[in-house]
């Protein structure tokens, strides 16, 4: 008669423990997404030549259009104002869509 008793209240310790730990986690999910929400609107989406955009150009385009590469008196790829003067002719080496739509980002502020 016990044994049935004790694995009642086992099975019922083991639900009410499930189920605080449910509740704690359905409270802090919404803290947590409204954070990030709010941190993700309060900040520009700005994108910076020198963290965004060179690292991808130095991924493709280096040597030739970085200092002491060939074409780098005619293009240098450095510079903001010669990606933005070239435009999406650029998308002539950089193929992935991700990195195009940074360049495309940059180049439309």
């Amino acid at each position: 008669m016990q044994t049935p008793r004790i694995l009642l209240m086992l099975l019922l310790g083991v639900a009410a423990c499930s189920c605080g730990r449910n509740i704690q986690s359905v409270s802090l999910t919404p803290t947590v997404r409204a954070q990030d929400s709010t941190s993700v609107a309060a900040t520009p989406n700005k994108i910076d030549f020198g963290t965004h955009v060179e690292p991808i150009l130095k991924s493709k385009c280096q040597p030739c259009h970085f200092s002491g590469g060939k074409v780098y008196d005619k293009l240098p790829f450095d510079r903001p104002e010669t990606i933005k003067t070239l435009g999406t002719k650029l998308f002539t080496r950089i193929h992935d869509e991700n990195e195009r739509k940074i360049i495309r980002e940059f180049l439309a502020q």
